[in-house]
């Protein structure tokens, strides 16, 4: 449509009759075209999800405005956003640079339509690769004794960047109760699959005494209790004898980055939508 902008709506209710007529009514109304719609119902939860691509004419607050006007009916929670306004992510990463490597050139070959507005780190290590893409790296070293100050000024970086979304990339610190419910919802983080199985130090070398079969990663929303936040995406690679155990943490690093990727894409998209302790996805 000439001279139309591109939005996207996801939206979640109790599941009633009419949802999609009432929302594909008020677009239509207002000389929208739908490109793409997903829904599902969870029969067990009893809760409506729907995400909706559209274009339409310019005025994100005027749609906002007829949303918010039509969801008392429906006791609905939506969000809204124009595409032309590309998610702003902010990355934390500790000495382990593959995942942080690759969301870099993701975003660099297109393959990834978000800004990464900063890098920042417990280390000082990967300060070149990120300022090889031109993006600015903050260095906050963190104790134990410092931990509440350092989170703090975690905290005003994401929102001196306005960040959308920050993306945990190994990052090999465990973040306080409070700075996850600040960031409840808009924090991702990865961790190798063997948890709980396989904790602590070397944990792909304890897979390999134990004669595992699969090795994977899990991409999942950050929350207090410790790699237990919603699972947005999984991936596992098969293995056998004849592999090492440098074999397995070389095939383990491919698989985290991979998960970590899709996570970061589905939910700049607005693919995943919360139900509870767990999630709906609308891969594509």
């Amino acid at each position: 449509m000439a001279g139309s902008a591109e939005y996207i709506l996801t939206l979640s209710c109790p599941d009633r009759p009419g949802v999609v007529a009432a929302v594909s009514g008020l677009l239509a109304g207002r000389g929208c075209n739908i490109t793409e719609s997903e829904q599902f119902g969870d029969q067990v939860g009893g809760r409506f999800f729907m995400r909706v691509q559209f274009s339409g004419p310019p005025g994100e607050d005027d749609f906002n405005a007829a949303l918010a006007a039509l969801a008392p009916e429906f006791d609905m929670e939506f969000t809204l956003r124009d595409v032309a306004r590309k998610p702003r992510v902010l990355i934390m990463v500790s000495k382990f640079g593959h995942c942080l490597n690759d969301l870099l050139y993701r975003v660099r070959s297109k393959a990834l339509d978000i800004e990464i507005v900063a890098v920042v780190s417990n280390h000082p290590d990967l300060r070149p690769l990120t300022q090889s893409y031109g993006i600015d790296y903050h260095h906050l070293p963190v104790t134990q004794e410092t931990k509440p100050r350092q989170e703090a000024e975690v905290l005003a970086l994401v929102d001196h960047y306005r960040a959308d979304l920050v993306v945990l990339a190994r990052y090999m610190q465990v973040l306080s109760e409070d700075l996850c419910a600040k960031l409840e919802g808009r924090a991702i983080n990865i961790h190798h699959s063997f948890l709980p199985s396989f904790k602590g130090a070397k944990p792909y070398h304890q897979a390999h005494a134990r004669g595992v079969k699969l090795i994977g990663a899990t991409a999942h929303y950050v929350t207090s209790d410790l790699d237990e936040g919603p699972i947005i995406e999984q991936e596992v690679a098969r293995v056998d004898h004849s592999h090492s155990p440098d074999d397995l943490v070389a095939m383990g690093r491919d698989v985290e980055c991979v998960a970590l990727a899709r996570a970061v894409r589905w939910h700049t998209e607005q693919r995943v939508l919360l139900d509870g302790h767990k999630t709906v996805v609308f891969p594509r």
